[in-house]
């Protein structure tokens, strides 16, 4: 299965984006997911995830009450919606998936089987 990340862009501190993690050549079915960033000289570090059939990983508190992870099957699509925005947020975005990811595991990217390219975010003060 082949990921794109796409709906990365340059905003203002307090606004919004919303990512999308689009499949092709596979479906998400039977895969977790899960959304990383890489800030700038930061390591990756894991965002939010869907354990398949449907257990979603807690934010951590700095994202709680801003970001917001989704899925649509019929779109063969995963989102990841992120509102009021802090220059804190500014990285590279990935989404992955993997097939038997246990859920402890979820949030180590060598559990991930394939990748997307990235979307870069930038927000500004």
């Amino acid at each position: 299965v082949q990921l794109q990340a796409s709906g990365g862009g340059s905003v203002q501190a307090g606004g919004s984006l919303r990512l999308s993690c689009a499949a092709s050549g596979g479906t998400f079915s039977g895969y977790s997911v899960g959304w990383f960033r890489q800030g700038p000289g930061k390591e990756r570090e894991f965002v939010v995830g869907i354990r398949w059939p449907g257990s979603y990983t807690p934010l951590p508190d700095s994202l709680k009450g801003r970001f917001t992870i989704s899925r649509d099957m019929t779109k063969n699509t995963v989102y990841l919606q992120m509102n009021s925005l802090k220059p804190d947020d500014t990285a590279v975005y990935y989404c992955a998936v993997g097939s038997r990811i246990i859920y402890s595991m979820l949030e180590i990217p060598s559990s991930y089987e394939h990748w997307g390219q990235g979307t870069q975010v930038t927000v500004s003060s």
